[in-house]
């Protein structure tokens, strides 16, 4: 099967909520968590992605200026909790069921993932994660609220 085009679907996708606190649960383990205002972000990898996405994702992260006052996470050294997401990609324009053709499969989405929570590090931010491929429960107080939906 020919992978999506990045035309069609995009590239590096997140979700990222402005939150008071947050944390995620892995078989009743608290894997990752946030006690203070930050970032939720939440990640998926298309098949076009690559190192350089996850750079440009990374320094888009540390720079939002949606926290209070304008400012961002290395204005304040706010902290952030990076889960992967593969399901950003899902497509449900037709029928009930949604594809998953346009998210990359796990080998090629998890280092990248990785990536992005390296690079976020390099920069200077205090980093959460969840589990890649695990089943997660994310629970999140959203201020604002404020969600938004990043392309890389």
């Amino acid at each position: 099967m020919k992978p999506p085009d990045v035309a069609e679907f995009g590239a590096m996708r997140a979700v990222v909520q402005r939150v008071s606190s947050a944390s995620v649960v892995v078989e009743g383990q608290v894997v990752g968590a946030i006690d203070e205002p930050g970032l939720l972000v939440l990640v998926g990898v298309t098949h076009t992605d690559g190192r350089a996405e996850a750079a440009r994702l990374a320094a888009k992260l540390w720079g939002l200026r949606i926290l209070h006052g304008e400012k961002s996470c290395s204005d304040i050294g706010a902290p952030l909790l990076v889960i992967s997401q593969f399901t950003l990609y899902g497509d449900a324009r037709r029928g009930r069921r949604p594809t998953w053709q346009a998210a990359a499969p796990g080998p090629v989405a998890e280092p990248l993932v990785e990536a992005v929570v390296a690079e976020l590090r390099a920069l200077g931010a205090r980093v959460e994660t969840g589990v890649f491929g695990a089943d997660m429960k994310v629970t999140l107080t959203n201020d604002g609220p404020i969600t938004l939906v990043l392309d890389v």
